[in-house]
Order: C-alpha cells, then sequence, then structure tokens
C-alpha cells in the first residue's frame, strides 16, 4: 500500500484510530484488558500514520517501526510539531502490545492503569486530530 500519497490518508486513519479508541476503551471497561492493549496501540499507530501523511511525509509502505521512526525522530525531533513526551509513546506501547500478543504474559487491570493505556493513548488520538482539523 502507498502510504502517504492519498490526500484522504490522514482522514480515513484518524478515522481508524478513532474507531480503535473507543474500542479499546470498551474492551478496558469491560476487563477485556489484552484486547484493550491491542487496540490502543493500533490506536495510536494509525493516528501516527495520519499525522505522517499531513506532513506530506512519504513512505513507500506503512511498517510499524518505519511510523515510529518517521513520527519520532521527523515530527518530534527535526520539526517539532508534537511534544517531547510522545516520543517513546509508540515503541512503548507496542512493547506491551507485543508482550501480551506473543507471549504468555497478560495485561492486567493494574498494568494497564499504571501504564495509564487509555490515557496517553487518547491524548496522543486527541493532539494528532486537534492539530490536523482544528
Amino acid at each position: 500500500m502507498e502510504c502517504c500519497e492519498n490526500q484522504n490518508v490522514k482522514a480515513e486513519f484518524l478515522a481508524k484510530a478513532k474507531e480503535n479508541l473507543i474500542a479499546a476503551t470498551v474492551c478496558f471497561e469491560a476487563d477485556l484488558f489484552n484486547a484493550c492493549a491491542n487496540r490502543a496501540y493500533y490506536a495510536a499507530l494509525q493516528a501516527a500514520v495520519a499525522a505522517i501523511a499531513h506532513a506530506r511525509i512519504r513512505s513507500n509502505r506503512i511498517d510499524h517501526g518505519r511510523v515510529q521512526a518517521d513520527f519520532s525522530g521527523e515530527l518530534i525531533q527535526r520539526r517539532k510539531s508534537y511534544p517531547s513526551k510522545f516520543k517513546s509513546y509508540l515503541s512503548n506501547m507496542q512493547f506491551i502490545r507485543d508482550k501480551d500478543d506473543y507471549t504468555e504474559n497478560s495485561v492486567s487491570k493494574e498494568i494497564a492503569k499504571r501504564m495509564g493505556i487509555l490515557h496517553f493513548r487518547r491524548k496522543v488520538v486527541d493532539t494528532f486530530g486537534n492539530t490536523m482539523f482544528p
């Protein structure tokens, strides 16, 4: 898939991010913390793709590592488009999701609360959305 060449990419991925954030919230409230972590990570990743598209950064495909590198390196460090505290959010969220999805470990309610899974993911999506669509 060609990323960031279509004018609709940012709107489509922000819509996906918001949908996944709603799903993460529903999962959290239903004590489905593994699913919550998964959906919350994708909400943040998709919001980052929307932010990258908005900034007209071109990429041949959507890849987790590339999205994280472009978002952190280009949008936070170089352009200072987003707060520096967002720099490690995507990689931290992916670590939690990967640990949950690919090991015998599960995300507990306490881990979800301590990590602020929904709080900082909601903040990321809201920040991206407000920046791109005031």
